[in-house]
């Protein structure tokens, strides 16, 4: 457990880097612990407790190393500004693995429903049309159900056909079936 001391302490580090290496193992640990939730959010069950026992292992490391160094006070904000930075990472890092299925469901009044649904249908989406009656007029209502990576490419035409058409969309734990892209096609 003296790992990170013995290291800090060794004679290829200056006592100043022993912080630098608590910020750094802080990163790690929060951003697979972010990463973890997400993981536990979406039902993987294999994933989850893989990740959850590496972050443990390196959290465990750090906060024996902090004790052991409780009077260093940059120490203390090195394990605080790692667990902030470590956030900012595995969210970052959760954007670009962009995992799940969302629903898009976009609100387009009639002069626009036909050109979007066309749209999205010829880039390889299933659509479903729906007519909707709102407080200002009636609408309809396009609903997309798709892979998280395909977020900006469904954005995209809707922005192609008009920038301020309202949608919005939400995640899904489980769907059965539809028409999605192909893989090939990401």
């Amino acid at each position: 457990m003296n790992f990170l001391s013995n290291l800090a302490n060794s004679a290829y580090f200056a006592p100043s880097v022993f912080p630098v290496i608590i910020f750094c193992a802080r990163i790690m640990d929060v951003s697979l612990d972010t990463i973890r939730i997400i993981f536990v959010a979406r039902g993987k069950k294999f994933l989850a407790p893989l990740l959850g026992f590496f972050e443990i292992f390196i959290w465990i490391v750090v906060i024996t190393n902090i004790m052991a160094h409780a009077n260093n006070l940059v120490c203390y904000i090195a394990y605080a500004a790692g667990f902030a930075t470590g956030n900012f990472v595995g969210i970052s890092i959760e954007e670009k693995i962009a995992m799940g299925i969302l629903a898009i469901r976009i609100f387009a009044p009639e002069d626009k429903v036909s050109t979007l649904s066309n749209l999205l249908a010829e880039r390889g989406f299933g659509v479903t049309m729906m007519k909707g009656s709102g407080k200002l007029s009636d609408t309809n209502i396009l609903q997309c159900v798709i892979r998280r990576k395909e977020y900006d490419i469904v954005t995209g035409v809707i922005d192609e056909v008009d920038k301020n058409m309202f949608y919005y969309a939400e995640e899904l734990k489980h769907v059965s079936s539809g028409v999605f892209r192909s893989r090939r096609n990401l």
